[in-house]
């Protein structure tokens, strides 16, 4: 209790940074005019209709009511384990304040960063804060999934609501009752508070009017990221297809295709050097190739699910068997490139050409999507015509509006971590390779956009034989027997990995299932010099996800070398060649890679 006394005495004015405080204060005035230009700009557009329906989306809040009528002896048992929790809570505290040591086990998840501070566990004053926000945390999140009465749709858009409102009340998010940022207001006078208001209105008078969270020094496409040594060997309106420089003398015979998701571009899988899969592909002897799909505009507006399979996928393996000389490639896909993909098996079987497949890998791709978890709750019916209706008005989905969808799912990170930083702390975010590609989302057409979201998505027509179709060839995935990796994330918030898991049933052919650790992107981009995350293997071909990690054995490290493994041994072992240069003499080099797509 001293010590943190000590550290939240009032610093002598003599010792302020009056510098801080006077530079704080010109960057608030600055950003209060910007914000009244965008205001005055916004007024004179026609506003667009919002990309969800906020009312139905919150009228989850009525189906508490309706489940606490429904079970009311439940509700009851509740209340009182509710009350009698508080009041080992108060006793529990009154015990500390004399000295006792904390009988109650509150502690947050272990994946919650937000207590990280000493202060939350030494400072009586904050550990009370923090401990009756996590008991009523529980509480609220128990009520909301054990307590009530409720269908599962309900339950899934209550627990997400839930949870969104825990995220935005937490403690951390303000700040007095944050000692990190209370010690730093004292020591600065106030001058952070200041600067982060001017943050504030500065974002609200941005394009989109959201966190920015872009560190002060960016990285440079070419040179920085995206850096892997290629060539732009083909290109047409959807896409253009990049070679990349061999590394080694020889190389393996089949070519690697790479079909990236429309979210954001290509090149997570090309960050920086050290962190590169593309780059630590080259290096063990692939020749890789990769789509950049083009940032689609509003004259783009009617491209479809089957533009991106047919003039995308089909015809970029087209152009590597030419160039390679190869009959067969190994496809590998991330996310909602992977169902992308996935359609592309389908049209190939469909029209007789899957032997130009040799293997396709799935990373973190949801193909059957009757498992949704908290994404279910934009997959409703209602949902989904507020969307339509949205992406008719505009001609696509932005980057931006993408953006703060994950942003929303993903709260603590990506959310109020930068309120935190931004507007409390005044302190700007580190240089980061992944954060730049997160924020450099990409457009989505309209067209795509409402057979994702209504084929796709919410009647999933993928998973159904003949449910979906490819410029009018129906598909079905059970008759596609090519050999699937298929690459699950612990961690995932995107592709929850025991959905992950179902693809397994989803294929007429061998599925080999891994599970990552990690998140759906930090998962992604982990290289085996780090020796991080680590993964989880089990050769059995287990009915259920739960049965399979029951048995499952953990492994350190990257899931990189099992797959550079499954790739080239066994049934998929394969020669090597003479390495190959990027394009021939009937695909000529357009440009150096990253290429023009991807800056658009």
């Amino acid at each position: 209790m001293a010590q943190a006394e000590q550290n939240t005495q009032i610093t002598p004015f003599s010792k302020l940074n009056l510098q801080a405080s006077s530079d704080a204060w010109q960057r608030l005035g600055a950003s209060m005019v910007a914000l009244a230009m965008a205001n005055a700009n916004r007024a004179q557009s026609k506003q667009a209709p919002l990309p969800f329906d906020q009312a139905k989306l919150f009228r989850a809040a009525s189906d508490v009511v309706r489940g606490a009528w429904s079970a009311p002896v439940n509700v009851m048992k509740f209340q009182a384990q509710a009350a009698k929790s508080w009041t080992e809570f108060s006793l529990d505290v009154t015990r500390q304040m004399f000295g006792g040591k904390s009988q109650l086990d509150l502690k947050p998840a272990k994946t919650d960063r937000r207590f990280r501070d000493s202060e939350w566990d030494e400072n009586l004053y904050f550990k009370t804060i923090k401990d009756s926000y996590l008991l009523a945390s529980q509480q609220m999140i128990e009520l909301a999934n054990e307590v009530l009465s409720l269908d599962e749709v309900a339950r899934t858009r209550l627990d997400f609501l839930v949870r969104q409102y825990l995220n935005a009340v937490a403690p951390t998010n303000f700040a007095f009752s944050n000692p990190e940022v209370m010690r730093k207001s004292v020591e600065e006078g106030g001058a952070n508070l200041i600067g982060g208001l001017a943050n504030m209105i500065s974002d609200l008078a941005s394009d989109d009017a959201w966190i920015r969270r872009e560190a002060e020094d960016h990285f440079i496409l070419g040179e920085d990221i995206a850096a892997t040594e290629g060539a732009v060997v083909y290109q047409n309106d959807i896409m253009q297809l990049i070679q990349y420089a061999p590394s080694t003398k020889q190389v393996y015979k089949r070519p690697l295709l790479y079909v990236p998701p429309l979210v954001n571009k290509y090149y997570l899988l090309d960050l920086k050097p050290a962190s590169s899969l593309f780059k630590w592909l080259v290096d063990q002897g692939h020749t890789v190739f990769t789509i950049s799909w083009v940032n689609p505009e509003k004259v783009h507006r009617d491209f479809d699910f089957g533009d991106y399979v047919v003039d995308g996928v089909v015809e970029a393996l087209d152009v590597v068997r030419e160039i390679t000389g190869e009959p067969k490639t190994d496809l590998f896909s991330f996310c909602m490139g992977g169902a992308i993909a996935a359609g592309a098996l389908g049209y190939l079987q469909a029209k007789g050409k899957s032997k130009h497949v040799s293997s396709a890998t799935l990373m973190a791709t949801l193909v059957d999507n009757s498992q949704l978890g908290e994404w279910g709750t934009f997959a409703t019916k209602e949902q989904v015509e507020a969307f339509n209706h949205h992406v008719e008005h505009e001609g696509l989905i932005s980057g931006s509006e993408l953006k703060k969808l994950f942003s929303v799912v993903r709260a603590n990170d990506l959310i109020w971590s930068s309120v935190l930083d931004h507007y409390l702390l005044d302190r700007k975010a580190p240089a980061s390779d992944l954060l730049q590609w997160f924020n450099d989302g990409s457009n989505i057409p309209a067209r795509f956009s409402r057979t994702w979201s209504r084929d796709v998505l919410a009647d999933n027509k993928l998973a159904k034989a003949g449910g979906l179709k490819v410029r009018g060839v129906p598909i079905d995935l059970k008759k596609v027997k090519t050999p699937i990796f298929n690459l699950a994330l612990h961690d995932d918030h995107v592709a929850g990995w025991q959905a992950v898991f179902e693809t397994q049933n989803a294929f007429g052919g061998v599925v080999d299932f891994v599970l990552g650790g990690s998140g759906h992107n930090a998962g992604i981009v982990n290289p085996p010099s780090r020796n991080k995350h680590g993964y989880w293997l089990n050769s059995d071909k287990a009915l259920t996800a739960e049965d399979w990690f029951v048995d499952a054995e953990r492994f350190e490290g990257s899931w990189w070398p099992v797959w550079q493994e499954w790739l080239t041994s066994g049934k998929r072992a394969q020669e090597q060649t003479q390495a190959r240069t990027p394009g021939n003499d009937k695909f000529k080099v357009i440009e150096a890679a990253p290429g023009s797509f991807v800056r658009r």
